[in-house]
């Protein structure tokens, strides 16, 4: 009979432990650790086996006649652990090394011929190779430090929302009909009846604000778009909330803006390192401008001779004179578009009553491009109703959506942030699929 207690103690050290320990006068003590071999650096007598692990790089000392083991036992690509004495060298990452005494083989590559360099600094590789090699890809440093910065975001997101009374909810991927209405919905058969993959959490997030006040989620979607841009996905994770007892659409946007302090914040203190490597400048995030649709169309219209196309929605072209508007005269990498047209919101979102061809919503834009689209939707029974009848739409699939509000709802409204299009900005790449874990459009369904 075993009983089991709690996390178990390992004797291996991580790197924070090792960098600890010296910090505390523990150089020249024997130390356990275990890692992948990212690339080895033989200099003759002296080797570096650098080891790649969670928390970054750690320089292993290989001395050559002076251990009982020879450099060629070890391969790169391999997990090893060794054990050696700790000590400080302001030169090797971290400012520690381990000279080697002992090494212990735990997995060999079952082919020593990697297909990307994953050691060098930047891969020099295509887009194309990274992703076909995705897991090997992501070996690389700065590879992988798009995603810690990437947690870091979603982590801000789950944290900053706790303190701030929401609940988290998992709502189903899987419905009878999509939330947003339109083309752009992948159709699957469930067990003989037509479904959909779900285009976002809209109705059920609604639906929980009778329950809970305050709900996020943090969740695949799935918009069956035939784009093959460079911010075009056909899965990509959002960042949802939605909050009850709203005044308007702007305690919304305030709630957002607290959002990305609190996780520039987050990221300057904890994710530090990744900032470093990938030398990201963190965007002020103390003032946030917003400015009416209408009126910033005009605007970027007569300082950049721009031509209007659409006086109904914002083309990629006009997010980035609207960027480029909001740093040149406000000083600021984002910016609040509000009041769209209500000919291109959904039917859910409350037209202004100050002039009904505009809504209470607003997107975000950051360097550009739009990354949250968000605002007050319709919480009385009869108006949403109405609505939907003006709209020629059918209330078929919408039943139990639409009895949620016949039984009363609070005034309410939300948002939805694309998680990959953030982190694209913020690293500073220029197509979505660099900041996508296994990214699925058009034509790729692997790995």
């Amino acid at each position: 009979m075993e009983y089991y207690t709690g996390v178990a103690k390992k004797e291996t050290m991580e790197i924070s432990e090792l960098c600890g320990k010296a910090k505390a006068g523990g150089t020249g003590s024997i130390v356990r650790v275990n890692g992948a071999v990212h690339t080895i650096r033989d200099m003759g007598n002296v080797a570096f086996v650098i080891l790649r692990k969670r928390e970054g790089l750690l320089q292993a000392v290989y001395e050559k006649g002076k251990v009982p083991f020879s450099l060629k036992d070890i391969k790169e690509a391999a997990t090893v652990e060794i054990e050696g004495v700790l000590k400080e060298n302001e030169k090797a990452p971290g400012g520690i090394e381990v000279c080697m005494r002992s090494v212990r083989i735990l997995s060999e590559p079952a082919d020593e011929q990697m297909p990307l360099a994953v050691s060098k600094w930047k891969l020099g590789t295509s887009l194309e190779a990274k992703l076909n090699y995705r897991s090997i890809a992501l070996r690389n440093v700065r590879e992988r430090a798009k995603f810690r910065i990437q947690e870091g975001l979603t982590r801000a997101f789950r944290d900053f929302l706790y303190s701030q009374g929401f609940t988290e909810i998992h709502t189903p991927k899987i419905g009878a009909r999509g939330a947003e209405g339109g083309a752009n919905i992948f159709k699957l058969e469930y067990f003989h009846r037509p479904a959909v993959l779900a285009q976002s959490p809209q109705f059920y997030k609604q639906m929980m604000v009778g329950v809970f006040d305050r709900v996020f989620e943090t969740a695949p979607v799935f918009r069956a778009e035939k784009h093959n841009t460079k911010r075009h996905l056909n899965e990509y994770t959002s960042l949802d909330l939605e909050m009850g007892y709203i005044d308007g659409f702007e305690d919304i946007m305030a709630m957002e803006s607290r959002y990305l302090q609190y996780a520039m914040e987050l990221l300057q203190k904890e994710y530090a390192a990744e900032v470093k490597v990938l030398g990201i400048e963190l965007p002020e995030t103390e003032k946030i401008p917003a400015v009416r649709f209408s009126e910033i169309k005009e605007l970027v219209a007569e300082k950049y001779s721009h031509k209007m196309r659409n006086p109904f929605d914002l083309e990629p072209e006009e997010e980035v004179l609207i960027g480029q508007y909001a740093k040149e005269e406000w000083g600021s990498d984002f910016v609040f578009v509000t009041h769209y047209p209500s000919k291109k919101r959904p039917f859910y979102a409350m037209d202004d009553p100050e002039d009904t061809r505009y809504t209470l919503s607003f997107d975000l834009l950051y360097k550009g491009m739009e990354i949250t689209t968000g605002g007050q939707r319709i919480h009385d029974y009869k108006a949403l109703t109405e609505k939907i009848k003006a709209r020629g739409m059918t209330e078929e699939g919408m039943e139990q959506y639409l009895s949620t509000f016949k039984h009363g709802m609070p005034p309410h409204g939300g948002l939805g942030i694309g998680l990959e299009r953030l982190t694209m900005k913020l690293v500073g790449e220029d197509n979505v699929r660099e900041t996508t874990l296994f990214p699925r459009d058009l034509s790729r369904l692997e790995p």
